[in-house]
């Protein structure tokens, strides 16, 4: 009896360490994209007025974790039965990803008059937004999750569910958490004007100034970090770049095949909306 415990203890410690070495190989290979997640993410979840950044975030992150919830168990069963329909979600989510981004850069320079009358959201508008960034969240959890499988996809299934779903979920909190920190920096920042601290009082009107800065320098880098992801999507399910022997940086490259791709999808949509009279 007290033999059959010692050996289900070195099991359970053996499995254990097995899990802890894949984690830490995941990790790394996801941190790649964690910086764009962060980014896209940021970008999304910030600009809308200050008494309803806190509760549109907090329903962001719930539907961050629902999409947790509907991708693990479809990619650990699609990867096991129907593997290709993967990289078809994935070349679908990337497309999606390089539209939006080029859409953002179109209207910036030929509609920023449609821009600005947008600015103050009304709640349909906050729902749209909300619902656009939970697509977004989405595409990008589905990746991070894939790469996270791939890097743990020669171990047992008890250890790649249990490291792709710990991956899944510190992500979510890491990423969100820190997006809640950027977007709450004014708050913060007010909180150190009180003091009675000079210096305090400097950084908080510090935070206080850079807060639109940084909100202004998100919507450049989330739209660069969206062209980024949908491009290494399509990279590297076409091995682009090794066809074309294209010597640049893979930042770059992967920058360019997303704005190409997006414009591609912008100007069919666009043409095909002409057509149709609307």
């Amino acid at each position: 009896m007290a033999s059959g415990i010692f050996a289900l203890l070195d099991d359970v410690a053996t499995l254990l360490d097995d899990i802890s070495t894949a984690a830490k190989i995941a990790t790394k290979k996801t941190a790649g994209i964690l910086g764009d997640d962060l980014a896209v993410n940021a970008e999304k979840s910030s600009k809308f007025a200050s008494d309803r950044e806190i509760p549109v975030l907090l329903e962001i992150i719930k539907g961050s974790f629902i999409n947790k919830a509907v991708i693990l168990p479809a990619v650990f069963l699609l990867n096991f039965f129907f593997p290709v329909v993967i990289r078809i979600l994935l070349l679908i989510g990337g497309a999606y990803l390089a539209y939006e981004a080029f859409e953002k850069v179109f209207e910036f320079f030929f509609h920023k008059e449609r821009k600005e009358k947008v600015s103050i959201f009304s709640r349909e508008v906050e729902d749209k937004k909300i619902k656009e960034a939970l697509i977004t969240d989405f595409i990008l959890s589905l990746e991070v999750i894939i790469i996270a499988l791939s890097a743990v996809i020669d171990k047992p299934l008890i250890t790649q569910i249990v490291v792709v779903t710990l991956i899944s979920l510190i992500t979510t909190v890491g990423v969100y958490g820190l997006v809640l920190l950027i977007v709450r920096m004014d708050d913060f920042g007010l909180v150190l004007v009180s003091t009675d601290s000079k210096i305090l009082k400097a950084v908080g009107r510090f935070l206080i100034f850079l807060l639109p800065k940084v909100i202004k320098a998100l919507e450049v880098i989330g739209t660069f970090a969206m062209f980024t992801v949908a491009g290494g999507i399509y990279n590297h399910a076409f091995h682009i770049t090794e066809r074309l022997l294209i010597q640049v940086p893979l930042i770059v490259t992967e920058i360019l095949i997303g704005f190409c791709l997006g414009g591609v999808i912008f100007l069919s949509i666009s043409s095909v909306k002409r057509l149709l009279g609307k």
